[in-house]
């Protein structure tokens, strides 16, 4: 599954790979530039986005309203990266989109733990998805046949009604 990593400090984001790419996740992608993640979105179409708060040019909030409004139709877990565990924070950023937190600095254990579980819930919604989606096109193959089939009878039953 594919990862975008997002966060201003190198620093971070080689740690967070090097982290990611021991335990066998090899699509990964990265910025430090908050400006362009929802290029990389549309690019990338990642599975799962760990994000920075405080960032410059674009804080993580502005990135979730972003992302949210970009991908409103879509399960994407987003988790939240930061040192400041306040509560407001919180609230902001869950309010914002976000869909859990990570403290910094970053406990190895328990970033592979979320990032495994928020795949996982990722991996079960794309299947309800495609589950409801050939659900909808059975039922409209179904309707179609039953309006065929109800045609033909209006015209039998025309047919014996002339005669």
């Amino acid at each position: 599954m594919k990862i975008l990593i997002v966060d201003d400090e190198p620093a971070n984001v080689a740690l967070l790979e090097d982290m990611l790419g021991e335990q066998g996740y090899t699509q990964l992608k990265s910025t430090t530039d908050s400006r362009r993640v929802l290029e990389l979105c549309d690019e990338f179409d990642p599975d799962l986005i760990l994000l920075d708060l405080f960032m410059p040019h674009v804080d993580g909030f502005a990135v979730l309203e972003s992302l949210r409004a970009d991908q409103s139709e879509v399960y994407l877990p987003i988790i939240v990266l930061t040192a400041d565990v306040n509560e407001e924070t919180k609230r902001r950023a869950l309010h914002r989109g976000a869909t859990d937190f990570l403290n910094k600095p970053l406990d190895h254990i328990e970033v592979l733990l979320r990032i495994r579980n928020l795949l996982e819930t990722r991996r079960i919604h794309q299947l309800l998805d495609n589950r409801r989606a050939a659900l909808e096109d059975a039922v409209h193959a179904r309707t179609a046949e039953l309006q065929a089939v109800q045609a033909e009878l209006e015209k039998s039953r025309a047919r014996s009604t002339a005669e």
